[in-house]
């Protein structure tokens, strides 16, 4: 089984994968281990990731980037109509309300849901995988920033579905940042002991997220989450774009933003500047060749202005602190350490802000690129049974609070319950009872608005169906579980009617039974749970009586959930758009395959294979090669892949020959070479036979003759191939070829190797005598028949003079 974790970034992804060695990060078909989140439609495939990226000016109406944060938005939704303006494709809206990007591809137009394309790159990313694995991954776990919510989440998990990916978790960012740096801490407190605190400082291309973890060993929780999910890398780019746009149209009179391939340029040496100002504080030039108007433009930043340009940015990093300290109720010295990953962290002015923040330093141990995803490979690995992982437990916080909101039996009057504070434990189960005599209805949202950077405050709402009253009249006990689960989704679990059972029926094996007390846990396994009675003063503790519990359907009508007829659609579409990038790729290979035969050839036959052609043959195959060459960059750009197989067999046909000649001159003379080698090999052992060589005096005549006849025929044979050979120039087809040569070879080897190399027939050495009776000096006492035999095994380490030269006769 693979074990893969995917960190799904604004700008760019990372792929981190299990081995029996540990976690790695692996590279893709370019040996980059970033692949950007870059979609780009053409008029027979689709480009994704690197090879997207290349094109993102050159085909910017048709490249999709920057649409991380549309997942589970509805098109009118603010933030999408202000980042439309930034955009160089167009967005639309789906029939759903949802986000639609609308491109070019296969020469028709197209309009893709924002599930769809982060679909596509998750097809790159699990391809780059198997590639690496060798394997197919279905398990993974996908990062999401802590932030998002229900909605968001719930949309990230369709994209992962349509390409047949088995999500286990959606992991937030700073946690899988967490666990990739304690898991490997041996000198975390023991479990008793007071927990070590970290804080994790994230700034991406689009959000600035901070969270504090404790540790203890083989544990993590974490205590809160803070951020801005509007501070990135991408606002620093911007504030040089318009600082360049406003230089350029007052130096050269440009307008770069009235065009969108200028804008894009501007952006890419903006965030390059951005880079090397990081490194270098003097001054850092700006050039772009023909950027307008075939008019070259430059200019130059250094660090300091940089920082005064974005002093507004550099005030925003604190709040986020502010508030996790405040939530967490931690003082800086409580802070052991303070992680900073994210690749605009790396911007000085951010790093001293931080570090001024806590008064210490930041410190960097964790790769800042790749943290997250090697974070996620881990929890994969843990929730996967294919590793062996050490015991590490890892507990969440819930970012923002839920209630849920019913209605009471009273007139007008509405019950409403906060179920998960802020940052409490994740995932967790809670059990609320209700008493009710019909089907009622629960609507779930976020209880504080403002604090959650998403237009729409409902989750959803859940309507408890198939509620009765008791046989008396009166109210039913309802049991409503609500779980906020692994991916961080809050939802209405189960719900259960209680029944109270008379005796008889109990008996019946059939009959699901249970004692009521007064708090019940649910069978799932959670961190804990609650009971809170709806519209009722809690009640005296009642005598225990035998119920059932009778399951009760849900209806769920979330905010944001792609119905599954529409998911079915989209995996059917990505199905055949893999499919049609498979036969282009094929296409191309084919006819990459025509154009590289005919320079390969050309090449050589004024090189190497010039010898080895007729100057008619090399004029008409020259002329074909020139012909084909034409035809490949005219008629032949746009062929069939079998038309390309087909023209690349005719110029196999007159190349194939001279190539063979080539490497036929090549090899035959070492294959001649080694078969003399082995016939004067075989010949001179032959001779000393007939001398009486005792090395092989003990082979038998008739199978030497046969060596000697075998000998004779193949030194014959290579004679008659050798003058035969000789008569042929090198523009001719061989006389005779290696594999023939090699085959006579064999064929020697095969008859005379197991009649030279029999071995020796052994000769047996003379019995030993008992050496007790040949020594003059060692003198016996008289024995009874059976001590002798016993004694006389000791004695065997002595031979008689004569027995060793007769030993010694037969060694020679």
């Amino acid at each position: 089984m693979a074990v893969v974790g995917f960190d799904l970034g604004f700008q760019s992804c990372y792929i981190a994968v299990a081995r029996a060695g540990g976690i790695e990060t692996v590279a893709n078909e370019f040996s980059d281990r970033c692949t950007p989140s870059v979609v780009s439609f053409g008029s027979k495939n689709r480009a994704i990731g690197v090879s997207a990226k290349n094109q993102q000016i050159t085909h910017a109406h048709n490249t999709v980037s920057n649409f991380k944060r549309f997942h589970g938005r509805a098109f009118n939704d603010p933030f999408v109509q202000k980042e439309k303006e930034k955009l160089s494709y167009d967005l639309v809206p789906m029939k759903n309300g949802g986000v639609g990007v609308k491109v070019m591809y296969m020469d028709e137009e197209h309009i893709f849901s924002v599930e769809q394309i982060s679909a596509m790159l998750l097809t790159k990313l699990k391809e780059t995988a198997e590639s690496n694995l060798k394997k197919p991954v279905t398990d993974c776990v996908i990062s999401v920033p802590s932030f998002f919510t229900d909605a968001e989440r719930r949309s990230v998990l369709d994209a992962a579905q349509i390409v047949g990916l088995n999500c286990l978790r959606l992991m937030n960012d700073m946690t899988a940042v967490a666990l990739n740096y304690g898991i490997y801490k041996q000198d975390l407190p023991a479990p008793e002991e007071k927990p070590r605190i970290v804080v994790f400082v994230d700034m991406g291309h689009s959000a600035f997220q901070v969270s504090a973890c404790a540790f203890n060993k083989s544990k993590l929780k974490v205590l809160g989450t803070a951020f801005d999910p509007f501070l990135g890398g991408r606002n620093f780019d911007a504030k040089l774009v318009d600082y360049f746009c406003a230089e350029i149209k007052t130096k050269y009179k440009l307008d770069p933003k009235s065009k969108v391939r200028a804008l894009l340029r501007l952006y890419q040496e903006c965030e390059k500047l951005k880079k090397l100002m990081s490194s270098n504080s003097t001054d850092i030039p700006l050039n772009i060749e023909c950027f307008m108007n075939d008019t070259d433009v430059s200019g130059k930043m250094n660090r300091s202005q940089f920082e005064e340009l974005c002093a507004d940015l550099l005030q925003r990093i604190e709040m986020p602190l502010l508030s996790l300290m405040e939530q967490t109720q931690l003082k800086v010295e409580d802070v052991t350490a303070v992680e900073i990953v994210g690749g605009a962290t790396r911007i000085p002015a951010v790093k001293e802000r931080i570090a001024k923040f806590f008064g210490k330093d930041v410190s960097t141990t964790l790769n800042a690129d790749e943290a997250i995803a090697r974070g996620c490979a881990l929890q994969c690995a843990i929730l996967s049974p294919a590793f062996k992982v050490r015991e590490f437990s890892v507990t969440d916080a819930t970012p923002f609070p839920i209630s849920l909101l019913w209605n009471t039996e009273a007139e007008d009057t509405e019950g409403v319950h906060e179920v998960f504070s802020r940052n409490h434990a994740a995932p967790f189960s809670k059990v609320l009872t209700f008493y009710r005599k019909g089907p009622f209805e629960l609507e779930a949202f976020y209880s504080d608005p403002i604090g959650v950077p998403y237009p729409e405050t409902k989750i959803g709402r859940y309507v408890i169906q198939n509620v009765a009253a008791q046989k008396d009249g009166e109210k039913s006990k309802v049991k409503v579980k609500v779980r906020v689960n692994t991916h961080g989704i809050f939802s209405v679990s189960t719900a259960s009617m209680v029944e109270p059972v008379k005796s008889e029926d109990s008996e019946d094996v059939g009959v699901e039974t249970e004692v009521e007390t007064q708090d019940q846990r649910p069978a799932e396994n959670s961190n804990d749970t609650n009971e809170k009675k709806g519209d009722q003063p809690p009640e005296a503790k009642k005598p225990k009586i035998k119920v059932k519990n009778v399951e009760l359907p849900i209806e769920a009508n979330l905010v944001w959930q792609l119905g599954k007829d529409l998911l079915n659609m989209y995996i059917e579409t990505e199905g055949k758009m893999i499919m049609q990038d498979k036969l282009e790729k094929e296409r191309n290979d084919a006819k990459n395959a025509v154009e590289e035969y005919v320079y390969e050839f050309r090449d050589k036959l004024s090189g190497p294979y010039e010898k080895f052609v007729c100057e008619k043959d090399l004029q008409s195959f020259s002329a074909l090669l020139t012909e084909t060459e034409g035809w490949l960059y005219e008629e032949g750009e746009d062929e069939a892949k079998q038309v390309y197989v087909d023209k690349l067999e005719d110029l196999k046909k007159l190349g194939t020959p001279i190539e063979m000649r080539y490497q036929e001159a090549e090899e035959r003379p070492k294959v001649l070479e080694e078969l003399g080698h082995r016939l004067q090999y075989y010949a001179t052992i032959a001779g000393e036979f007939r001398n009486k060589d005792e090395k092989y005096i003990h082979i038998d005549e008739m199978e030497m003759m046969k060596v000697e006849k075998c000998v004779s025929e193949v030194v014959e044979w290579m004679n008659n191939a050798v003058s035969a050979q000789a008569k042929k120039s090198l523009d001719q087809d061989p006389a005779v070829r290696s594999s023939e040569i090699k085959a006579k070879l064999q064929e020697l080897n095969n008859v005379c190797e197991p009649i030279v190399t029999q071995p020796k027939p052994k000769v047996d050495s003379p019995k030993e005598e008992n050496p007790l009776n040949e020594r003059s000096d060692y003198k016996t006492e008289d024995m009874g028949e059976d001590d002798k035999n016993s004694e006389m095994p000791q004695q065997n380490g002595e031979c008689h003079p004569s027995d060793q030269s007769t030993v010694n006769m037969d060694l020679d």
